[in-house]
């Protein structure tokens, strides 16, 4: 009876031995040889395609031309003859001030006027006078019969009074001054538009007084022509040198969800912007509105169109930003016995899948890009490729050791 649980006892003992030596040769191993890395390679297909190159901003939609209507001279609104959205012509009538005020200045410059003319009629008659009188006690100083002190009062009385004729004369052109300058601003009292086209603004009414003391109050807004408009864009000091005049644009606004709307770069103005230490220039894009869709103020998403490659070696941006970790150019399973060198004048290191699952570096030299793939310029790659953009490490560095037996 005691024989069979001897016999199961020593079984025991020699399976914990057994489990401990294996133990103990594990924890003796190289770590190299037991916890050897798996390296796995996302890779990613290169392809063949067409490839645009572009440069997105923001702006504001106006009009070619806009004009601020306001008042020259101060006064109460007596008419207004338009409205928002009139369509006007150069010349014709918005609105008309209370003339009273005006009215009663001009007539106030003409009666100036009149009594300048008068006080200069007497004057030049009071001139002839006195050269009269010099020129009779000149002829007596002459003969002696009169003092020099004579001859020098009568010589000073003529010219005082040539002197008080021209004075006379000035009053005259001053009051005549100030009979145009009331004429003028009588003239103003009629507000006119200066060109054709459409009132954007109204910023008035009927009996509310415009004062014009220090700076010309605007009463209407005018758009030359909502068929011709501009879009206004910030462009990035970054990009602003790829646009040119003449550049393609497309831009999208809220108020047509998905119709986008082309426009042609007029100009690249020099005037920067600084936004919150960014730095910005404003590109004028021409838009054709003949449906007067677009409306001055819509916020546009413009997008410049500033190369195009009908047919090109596409490579993933994300391969060309791929760099290989140390780890993978040591120990047996190394994809390359050395890091390859930086390479210079704008070329770039890619890494290609060979045959056998590992990849290998490659020289190439990136063109075009639209933020997603670039244009391959030069270098041994071509469609169908598989070019590595990614390495993942599994392996048993993260498993459990288990216990030592001594």
């Amino acid at each position: 009876m005691k024989r069979p649980r001897s016999f199961a006892r020593w079984a025991l003992v020699t399976a914990l031995v057994a489990a401990g030596a294996g133990y103990w040769f594990y924890g003796r191993a190289p770590r190299g040889d037991r916890d050897k890395p798996e390296s796995r390679f996302q890779t990613t297909t290169v392809e063949q395609g067409p490839i645009t190159a572009r440069v997105t901003a923001t702006g504001t939609l106006s009009a070619l031309v806009t004009v601020q209507i306001g008042s020259q001279v101060s006064g109460r609104l007596q008419e207004i003859l338009v409205d928002f959205n009139s369509e006007v012509k150069k010349g014709q009538v918005l609105a008309r001030l209370d003339p009273l005020l005006l009215n009663a200045a001009l007539e106030q410059g003409k009666a100036n006027a009149l009594a300048a003319r008068g006080n200069l009629k007497k004057a030049q008659v009071q001139a002839e006078e006195a050269q009269r009188q010099f020129v009779r006690v000149e002829s007596l100083a002459a003969k002696q019969f009169v003092s020099q002190s004579d001859l020098d009062a009568a010589r000073s009385a003529a010219e005082v009074a040539r002197a008080t004729a021209d004075a006379a004369e000035g009053q005259v052109a001053q009051t005549r001054a100030a009979l145009r300058a009331a004429e003028v601003n009588l003239s103003y009292a009629t507000i006119v538009s200066p060109i054709d086209g459409i009132v954007v603004s109204r910023s008035v009414d009927v009996g509310q007084t415009v004062a014009a003391s220090f700076q010309a109050p605007t009463l209407f807004v005018i758009a030359e022509d909502l068929r011709k408009m501009q879009v206004n864009t910030s462009v990035a000091e970054a990009d602003v040198g790829k646009l040119v005049p003449g550049t393609t644009a497309t831009f999208t606004v809220d108020a047509w969800p998905g119709e986008r709307f082309k426009g042609t770069v007029r100009q690249i103005r020099n005037a920067p912007q600084t936004v919150q230490n960014v730095v910005t220039y404003d590109a004028v894009i021409d838009v054709s509105n003949p449906e007067i869709r677009l409306r001055p103020g819509m916020t546009a998403n413009v997008t410049f169109v500033v190369a195009e490659r009908a047919s090109a070696v596409k490579i993933p941006n994300s391969a060309l930003r791929f760099k290989p970790p140390p780890s993978l150019f040591e120990g047996p399973e190394a994809i390359a016995s050395a890091a390859p060198p930086p390479p210079e004048d704008g070329r770039r290191i890619l890494w290609v899948m060979r045959e056998g699952g590992k990849p290998a570096p490659i020289t190439v030299k990136p063109g075009l890009t639209d933020g997603v793939v670039t244009e391959l310029v030069e270098g041994e790659l071509k469609a169908g490729d598989k070019v590595v953009t990614d390495v993942s490490q599994a392996g048993g560095g993260g498993q459990r050791r288990g216990m030592r037996f001594f």
